[in-house]
Formats: structure tokens, C-alpha cells, sequence
């Protein structure tokens, strides 16, 4: 496995430790390279202990042109709206980019000013990134120069809905989903702490939030929609819970002929089959999010609701693994041409 240098910009989030955490450990890569504004000129290893003795290297400024000549891919780890300042640089000196940002995930540019009221600075290369969800869209993956990694919504969501819509088994209307997602999903938020993310207010407690109107619903639209050859709308609410890590969907939907549980189980089967990743539980199992932390593993089950002619779809996945840093690295991998678990094969962490 020849060794490619990688770069990690926007390091000092929660994110972006989970992701140094796996490159460190990656048998095909060198950590070439790490930003953060606010961390510049510190040691990492001061900044993340528990990284201690792995590495030596010191945090940079965010400069793109220095990245490009440091890194042969990079990640971007940066807030949203701020990746599209780095992708042109980066992509005009020949490298490719992984962004964990939300930056790239939408296609439609007019979109951005809907969700995250902004217009987009840099539809050239909105226009070529790939959605990296391997699951469904591997191939384009490998081809690809820049891949937008999905939010952790949208990747518990939609690998819990994908094999109805996309074998035509769902109907579209009428789809409501359900996430619940442990606090490190906000990111590090440094001075400026939502007060629902403080331990007094999140311990002990659930509380919704973003309710009609969370910035991650056009994600899981566009991609429902593409799987299902026309628009997709969903009614989406998330829920803070009192966990580090973790996120779990439960999502309704209406199914457009009776099927019972072990149909639907076998429909999930041959979708996901050879997935590396992905684990279809058994009939009567159901996900927790306890059974992948510290991994990028997305357990789903699926049970028929006869009564109701709808099918409850499950996941759990960690929202800084699948949801964010972990699928990155597959998404390394696939680019790389590397085995996909390389770098990923630790079994979630348990208690």
C-alpha cells in the first residue's frame, strides 16, 4: 500500500479529532499536515492527549496554497459555509478533497440560501462533487476529485430507508423520520456554546429542535429523490440526547403494498448485501447505539406495522464514525483504491 500524505484542515473540532484519531492509525497514510485558526502554533498532542506519542506534528493556519503543497488529499473540517473558500484553491493545484462540511452536499446552489442563508460562493465545484455515501454511490466515489461526506442525519436516515425507495416499496408520501443524535453532533463550539448543548441542560433530558426547518431535510430529500426518480418530501425532527456520541432514526413509512416483516428483511438483505459496513439485524433485533461507537458500522432493522400499512425503519449509527469522520475514511479508501475497511476494521467500543 503506497502511502499518500493527508491533510487535515478544521482539525481542532470533534470531527476532526475522530478523523485524526483514525489517520494516525491508518497503515496507508502520513498525517502530513493539520490547521486551526484558533489552535495555530500549539502541539497536537497538547491539544488532544489521549493522541500523546502519535505524533509530533504542530497545528497550521488555514492556508490552502501551503495544504496543497503539504498533502496529496485533504480533508476539510471546517464550518459550514467555509470549505468553498479552500475547494478552489486546493482543487486548482490538483488535489483532491474530502469535505465534511455541508458545503458541497447540495446540488442545487439556490438551495443554500433556503437552508443556511448564504449564497453559495463556488457552484464550479458544487457542480462536480460527489455525495459520499459509499452505500449508493460508490462508483462515482472512486472517480471522484472532491466528495461531499454526508451530514450524520442523512447518512442514519437514508441507510435506513434507501432499500424501500429505491425497490419502488414505499409510498412518498407521508414519510416522517426520526433522529436523535448524542451532543458532540454540534461540534466543538469553543466561546460561543448554545445553551442546549450545556451539561445542565442536555443531561438528564431530550429536547427537539430545528423542527420543520433543520438544514439537514434537503439532504435526505435529494437523496430519496434520486433514488426514487422523482421529488421526495419528508417531514424531519431531530432530538438532542444526554449521550458524547451516537445517533439513532426511527422513520415511518408508508408502504405501497402489504409486506410482512421478513419481506421486508429480505428486501434489505440483497440491498445491502457485501456491504462492509452495513448490518442488517435480524427479526426481533433491533439497533442501539451502544453496538457502534467508535466505528463506522450502520446496524438497521425494519419491522412491518400491518395495521397501519407501514413499514418502521431503524438505524444506529455514531455520528462522528458513519456520520462523519469514519465514512470520510471509506471514502479515502475508495478513492485511494484501497480496501475499504483499511484503516476501520476496530470493532465499535463497548461498554
Amino acid at each position: 500500500m503506497n502511502k499518500l500524505r493527508v491533510g487535515v484542515a478544521g482539525a481542532s473540532g470533534y470531527m476532526g479529532a475522530e478523523l485524526l484519531r483514525l489517520l494516525l492509525s491508518h497503515p496507508g497514510v502520513t498525517l502530513a499536515a493539520v490547521t486551526s485558526d484558533r489552535l495555530a502554533g500549539q502541539r497536537l498532542d497538547r491539544a488532544f492527549a489521549h493522541l500523546r506519542g502519535l505524533t509530533d506534528l504542530m497545528f497550521h493556519e488555514l492556508e490552502a496554497d501551503w495544504l496543497a503543497k503539504v498533502a496529496d488529499v485533504v480533508f476539510l473540517a471546517l464550518p459550514h459555509m467555509e470549505s468553498q473558500r479552500a475547494v478552489p484553491v486546493l482543487r486548482r493545484r490538483g488535489r483532491k478533497v474530502i469535505d465534511l462540511s455541508a458545503d458541497y452536499r447540495l446540488r442545487n446552489a439556490e438551495d443554500y440560501v433556503t437552508w443556511y442563508k448564504a449564497p453559495h460562493e463556488d457552484p464550479q465545484h458544487l457542480a462536480e462533487a460527489v455525495y459520499g455515501l459509499p452505500e449508493l454511490h460508490r462508483k462515482a466515489i472512486a472517480d471522484a476529485a472532491l466528495v461531499a461526506s454526508p451530514g450524520c442525519y442523512p447518512a442514519g436516515a437514508i441507510l435506513a430507508i434507501s432499500p424501500l425507495v429505491a425497490r419502488g416499496l414505499a409510498r412518498l408520501d407521508g414519510i416522517v423520520i426520526d433522529g436523535k443524535s448524542g451532543v458532540s453532533g454540534a461540534g466543538a463550539q469553543g466561546r460561543k456554546v448554545d445553551p442546549m448543548y450545556l451539561y445542565t441542560e442536555a443531561n438528564e433530558n431530550v429536547q427537539a429542535y430545528g423542527i420543520a426547518s433543520h438544514r439537514h431535510t434537503p439532504e435526505i430529500e435529494q437523496e430519496l429523490g434520486l433514488l426514487a426518480g422523482t421529488a421526495v418530501r419528508v417531514s424531519f425532527t431531530p432530538h438532542l440526547l444526554p449521550l458524547n456520541r451516537g445517533l439513532y432514526t426511527t422513520a415511518s413509512i408508508p408502504l405501497a403494498k402489504p409486506l410482512t416483516t421478513a419481506e421486508l428483511l429480505a428486501v434489505y438483505r440483497e440491498f445491502y448485501a457485501g456491504e462492509p459496513f452495513v448490518r442488517v439485524l435480524d427479526e426481533g433485533e433491533r439497533p442501539t447505539t451502544r453496538a457502534v461507537v467508535g466505528s463506522n458500522y450502520c446496524d438497521v432493522a425494519v419491522v412491518a406495522d400491518s395495521r397501519t400499512g407501514r413499514a418502521v425503519c431503524l438505524s444506529a449509527i455514531d455520528n462522528l464514525g458513519k456520520g462523519g469522520s469514519a465514512n470520510g475514511v471509506q471514502n479515502l479508501n475508495i478513492l485511494a483504491g484501497w480496501p475499504e475497511r483499511s484503516g476501520l476494521a476496530a470493532p465499535p467500543v463497548y461498554p
